[in-house]
């Protein structure tokens, strides 16, 4: 019977490891994921221990703002140059002309903003007028004006 050296033996669990661990990352997060909730279906300890490792080697939270950042890199493209001035010209006058439209828009919004704040004050005015109105004439067919008693 022949036994392993404990440096082979760690080599060949390392490299279990490592080519699992790579695997997964190959996947992506997803994966890490799915693993993780298999893991606690099958063993909770080891969705557990799967839970702490992707957080303590930060898999969790790996690429979390990606997306903002490829705002970030479309926003900036708008404003690069492609070295083509019939191009750049044209990309500089659309852009201005679609600021223009959306301050127009924004403009329009507000007003139909106030002119429907404005409907709705002068509905709940014209309620109030009829409300009051309406009582002064309950009250009066009651028993006549009212007068004060002292």
């Amino acid at each position: 019977m022949t036994t392993l050296a404990p440096s082979a033996t760690s080599h060949r669990r390392d490299s279990w490891l490592s080519r699992s661990e790579a695997w997964l990352d190959s996947k992506g997060k997803g994966a890490w994921i799915a693993a993780m909730v298999l893991g606690f279906i099958f063993f909770w300890p080891i969705g557990l221990a799967f839970l702490a490792y992707m957080i303590w080697s930060k898999r969790m939270f790996d690429k979390s703002c990606s997306r903002r950042g490829s705002w970030t890199k479309h926003g900036m493209s708008a404003m690069r140059t492609t070295g083509n001035s019939a191009f750049d010209a044209y990309k500089t006058e659309t852009l201005r002309r679609l600021e223009q439209e959306q301050h127009e828009f924004e403009s329009f919004l507000e007003r139909l903003r106030e002119a429907k704040d404005k409907a709705e004050f002068d509905q709940f005015m014209e309620d109030r007028a009829r409300q009051a109105s309406d009582e002064m004439d309950h009250d009066m067919d009651d028993d006549g004006p009212r007068k004060n008693r002292s």
